[in-house]
């Protein structure tokens, strides 16, 4: 079975695993070898005029790839003058919080709206702020959050605003500045109510989920990041989430990712840590995973159960 040429696998592993019609027909594979190349499966075709280098590939956990991919194959299809922007720009400027699913999204040169496809999002936007990504172009960060926000689900535009605050893609002022430009955006109504409840502390979007659905249910943390330190002042550790608890205890809830804290290495840490929290006398843990946030009530439920216990037992003593 022949394989496509070295150079083309390389550009394809810089693209997500994609290449264009035209970038193979550059590589010297024109259209009859990779109608071959397709037939025996070597190829896949996942849109018109894009190859996929990799069909065999398990994309099931992997998040980010899976996202990069959509913005990668948006702005082949579209070709070398297609810029990147919304959530699909946001990806391939590494945010998190995303949907684990994002629909490809390209802007035309010149405001181009021509050009429509099923399987591409062509949008129509003013002039934005850009910059080039490689040898393609995708919308910078500001415009690409100010894009993106209005039409994110609640938890994944907080989660993506906590994220960028936390790593310091964004300032305090440009903040302001993304939440003034949203203003009058479609979608940006549903967004208003939600600007109060970013905060940089987030260490992950797991964390932010978590804290939303408490504060949806009443039970929002106390705190974030909860430093628990011995009776010498020594730092024990950080709780992801907090709620004070009688005689100046903590119940702390942690919140494990799967790709951090199923590693070795974070499976000892993390064990020496809670050991020594939990050895201080002075906290409780809850520890949670993202399987138990797909119902958004095993978390709160659980925090409000153990809140009315140490509530009960308090006014027993």
């Amino acid at each position: 079975m022949q394989l496509p040429p070295l150079s083309l696998m390389t550009l394809a592993r810089r693209q997500e695993g994609l290449v264009s019609a035209g970038q193979c027909d550059r590589a010297g594979v024109g259209a009859a070898r990779r109608g071959r190349l397709v037939r025996d499966g070597v190829l896949e075709h996942p849109t018109r005029g894009v190859l996929d280098v990799e069909p065999g590939r398990d994309r099931r956990y992997d998040a980010d790839h899976r996202r990069r991919r959509a913005a990668w194959l948006g702005m082949l299809a579209l070709g070398p003058g297609a810029i990147a922007v919304g959530a699909c720009a946001l990806a391939l400027h590494g945010v998190e919080g995303l949907p684990l699913d994002i629909r490809p999204e390209i802007a035309l040169p010149g405001g181009s709206a021509g050009r429509h496809r099923a399987d591409v999002r062509v949008r129509t936007f003013g002039r934005f702020e850009s910059f080039r990504y490689g040898d393609r172009t995708i919308a910078a960060l500001v415009p690409a959050l100010v894009q993106a926000l209005p039409e994110l689900p609640r938890a994944h535009a907080v989660a993506v605003l906590d994220s960028v605050l936390q790593r310091g893609l964004l300032t305090d002022a440009t903040f302001e500045v993304v939440r003034e430009r949203v203003r009058g955006r479609r979608g940006a109504a549903g967004l208003a109510a939600s600007w109060h409840l970013v905060d940089r502390r987030a260490e992950s979007p797991l964390e932010t989920f978590a804290r939303l659905e408490c504060v949806d249910a009443g039970v929002p943390p106390d705190d974030l990041q909860v430093e628990i330190r011995s009776s010498r002042g020594h730092l024990l550790g950080r709780g992801d989430l907090g709620w004070r608890l009688p005689h100046g205890r903590w119940l702390i809830a942690e919140i494990d990712g799967r790709e951090f804290h199923e590693r070795p290495d974070a499976l000892l840490r993390d064990r020496s840590r809670q050991n020594a929290l939990v050895s201080s006398g002075r906290v409780d843990i809850l520890r949670f995973t993202a399987t138990d946030l797909s119902t958004r009530a095993i978390v709160p439920s659980t925090v409000r159960t153990a809140l009315n216990r140490y509530t009960e037992r308090s006014n027993l003593t």
